[in-house]
């Protein structure tokens, strides 16, 4: 048992350290997918633009670092900024969201990357305190199946 709660500790552990050494290559990754998402998005009506725009919509904001990214994307062309990008869903109209300079007063300006990872950065010291936590309980387990291990072969010998 001590050996088995070791080995998980032992994961957890490298897990966090290359989490911690890695960081801004996945702020970089998230970054370049978050933007190839916004580059094929609803071109195939799949969950990626269904994430995108839940993330529009519950932080506040629009594109990848401010609301012009969409300028650049084959579904400004069409349709303009997504509706997700709207302060007020009934004040913004088509017209609006395909013009850049009448969207800027109507959809959120900031951008979701900073957001993103700002949220998550003012998570992690949560998240680094319950991992905390759980790494001192596997260690007390550690220690104390241990002990009764050498406590059972200790006594296996004695005369009863």
């Amino acid at each position: 048992y001590a050996m088995l709660l070791s080995l998980i500790f032992l994961i957890v552990l490298v897990a966090a350290i290359v989490g911690f050494v890695f960081r801004h290559e996945i702020k970089t990754n998230f970054e370049s997918n978050l933007n190839l998402a916004l580059k094929d998005y609803n071109v195939t009506a799949d969950r990626h633009s269904e994430a995108v725009d839940t993330i529009q919509r519950t932080l506040q904001c629009c594109g990848v670092q401010n609301y012009s990214d969409w300028e650049r994307t084959e579904y400004f062309s069409q349709r303009g900024i997504p509706r997700s990008c709207c302060k007020d869903q009934r004040d913004c109209s088509e017209e609006d969201l395909k013009d850049p300079n009448k969207a800027k007063l109507k959809v959120f300006v900031d951008g979701c990357f900073f957001l993103v990872t700002s949220v998550m950065e003012s998570k992690m010291s949560v998240v680094a305190g319950i991992s905390f936590g759980i790494a001192c309980f596997q260690l007390i387990g550690i220690v104390l199946s241990c002990c009764l291990s050498r406590y059972i072969t200790n006594n296996q010998y004695e005369m009863v």
